[in-house]
């Protein structure tokens, strides 16, 4: 299995920067692929950034150009870089790791951006 711990999750000022870690464990060998999903209230969890075992990467078009995501490989660790906030980004960021067996879930970390 594999366990996911988020941080660096705060409030923040609209137009500031803020940025997401999100640390693996376990069987690191079966991950295809590492994304920042979130989640605000009365609204679906969306995709906001995906990084393939390839190192390829995708965006919601909401966050293209503001938001980046990116690894270290030796951390184990994933990164999702957010700069240019808006209070839409308001919300719980859960990281996520798809692998061989399934799907697993970070607790998540709460951003809040303020206007």
């Amino acid at each position: 299995q594999v366990q996911l711990v988020e941080s660096g999750g705060g409030l923040v000022q609209a137009g500031g920067s803020l940025r997401l870690s999100c640390a693996t464990s376990g069987s690191i060998f079966g991950i295809n692929a590492l994304g920042w999903y979130r989640q605000a209230p009365g609204k679906q969890r969306e995709l906001v950034a995906r990084i393939t075992r390839g190192g390829s990467t995708n965006f919601a078009d909401s966050v293209k150009g503001r938001f980046t995501i990116s690894r270290d490989t030796a951390k184990n660790t994933v990164y999702l870089q957010m700069n240019s906030l808006e209070p839409e980004d308001t919300a719980v960021y859960y990281c996520n790791a798809d692998t061989l067996w399934g799907e697993y879930w970070g607790q998540g970390t709460q951003v809040t951006v303020s206007s």
